[in-house]
């Protein structure tokens, strides 16, 4: 044994059941011939101070974030106001907004009647503010900002934010800009926080396979949606849930599993898959606590919004069940191909039964699994069974199921593909809202891509199935590499 020409570090500790992807990957097994070849065999591996894996990540993500926002900053383009010098208003003229693909919800919600600026400007509360609409009975009825109450409340903190903005810019002479444009880049800011909380979450899950995070950081999907809404909101908050749970912190898991269920349904899916890993290993208790912390953190958020303001908080179910056939739906393909013209009831309460017969066989599957499934796995299932058979599917709810499909679908580049054929779908989307003269693509494309859409999700679905019923010894040794590439391999 030779001297070491430098001091051994104090600790001699190497990370031997990390996934090198130069190991993992024969694609990039070859790309990393170019800067000397895979990790050496006797590598120490997870030592470094500098450019950790996190790190490295977590800068990727900044760029992801920051191509998302370029997507969306044609739509806070200023423009003069005729006859009115000095004056700007947001430009929208011809389209912009499904012309540039650049259309945002967060920017639509802030400037529409609905909720004017003025209003939140001046510190209104969504579910306290209302406005008056024509039914279809002709009557003046009241209507509410239609979104879950965390999501509400997180629209309300950003306005504020933004009217403080627009007065320290006035008091120390900073060019003035308009509130919509303030309210999403601050908007776009905090989401961008909850995004990386929610890439930090899922690479720490899953400790052993971290620079699989880098797929979710440069995800498509990312630099289509990110600030298309405010979704990072609720993944964020259910990653670190599914974090809390890898480390058994079963209360924090229910807790912020309740936070994210309000700002968005699906992360009650969470309810099931952990029940089915609870059977499974006989911890009824640890069920319970999950269930009970899960209750009282969404409590914390709805119950104040639901005493004080029961009209302004229901609103977001009411819009649910009066919404009729959305065009990313199974629904209206199923409509376009048979003149079948549902009503709202009708369409909602199919949605609800679908998704019981999803979660039912979800369940089914992972008790009767051969392999102990992971709650990703579950949860993938079960979010893509909600998106597929749910009375809606927008292009940026795919987000939901980014860190989900990083952490249960094993292979990365059929992960890649999925992502990229969703992003795309975007484009002619878009098309669907633009005038008959300013078409790129007939109606007919979207149906049939979004058709596509739904088997590429229904062959990932497929694969993580297959995962769970096949035995141990039917495993691929490509799979077998991935899992532990150097777990027998002294240091």
């Amino acid at each position: 044994m030779t001297d070491s020409p430098e001091p051994l570090s104090d600790d001699l500790r190497t990370d031997t059941e990390r996934v090198l992807p130069s190991w993992a990957s024969p694609s990039l097994r070859t790309a990393s011939d170019s800067i000397g070849g895979p990790v050496g065999l006797h590598a120490a591996v997870g030592r470094s101070r500098l450019w950790t894996p996190l790190r490295v990540v977590l800068l990727l993500a900044l760029v992801g974030l920051s191509l998302s926002w370029f997507g969306k900053s044609g739509c806070i383009q200023q423009a003069p106001v005729e006859n009115q010098p000095g004056q700007v208003r947001l430009n929208w003229d011809n389209q912009r907004q499904f012309v540039g693909l650049c259309y945002s919800d967060l920017i639509a919600s802030y400037s529409s009647d609905k909720l004017t600026p003025t209003d939140l400007a001046a510190g209104a509360l969504p579910y306290r503010t209302y406005w008056k609409v024509q039914n279809g009975d002709g009557e003046q009825v009241k209507a509410y900002l239609a979104q879950p109450a965390l999501t509400g409340l997180f629209m309300y903190v950003s306005a504020q934010a933004a009217r403080g903005w627009a007065n320290l810019a006035d008091a120390v002479g900073l060019p003035s800009t308009l509130d919509v444009v303030n309210y999403f880049n601050i908007s776009a800011l905090l989401l961008s926080l909850f995004w990386l909380l929610a890439v930090w979450a899922t690479m720490m899950t899953d400790r052993r396979r971290l620079w699989l995070g880098a797929l979710m950081a440069l995800s498509p999907i990312v630099f289509f949606h990110a600030f298309t809404s405010t979704e990072p909101l609720p993944i964020a908050l259910l990653a670190v849930s599914m974090l809390c749970w890898s480390r058994r912190k079963l209360g924090w898991t229910g807790f912020f599993a309740g936070l994210a269920a309000s700002a968005a349904v699906y992360p009650l899916l969470l309810i099931p898959a952990v029940a089915v890993l609870c059977v499974r290993n006989r911890r009824l208790r640890d069920f319970l606590v999950v269930v009970a912390a899960l209750v009282g953190g969404w409590l914390l958020v709805n119950l104040p919004l639901l005493i004080l303001y029961p009209s302004g908080w229901s609103a977001a179910f009411r819009t649910w069940r009066d919404r009729g056939v959305e065009p990313d739906t199974l629904y209206r393909l199923i409509s376009m191909a048979t003149g079948w013209d549902p009503g709202p009831t009708l369409v909602g309460g199919l949605a609800v039964l679908l998704v019981i017969a999803v979660v039912a066989a979800v369940i089914y599957i992972g008790l009767r699994a051969d392999v102990e499934p992971t709650l990703a796995q579950l949860m993938f299932l079960l979010v893509a069974g909600l998106l597929l058979f749910g009375k809606e599917w927008t292009p940026q709810s795919s987000l939901w199921l980014v860190p989900l499909a990083v952490l249960a679908v094993p292979y990365p580049r059929a992960v890649l593909a999925w992502m990229t054929f969703d992003a795309l779908i975007w484009i002619p989307r878009m098309a669907l809202f633009l005038d008959a003269d300013r078409k790129w693509l007939p109606p007919e494309v979207f149906y049939a891509l979004n058709t596509l859409r739904g088997a590429v999700l229904v062959g990932l679905c497929a694969v993580v199935v297959w995962q769970l019923v096949r035995r141990d010894d039917d495993e691929p040794a490509s799979e077998r590499l991935l899992r532990s590439p150097r777990s027998a391999v002294p240091t």
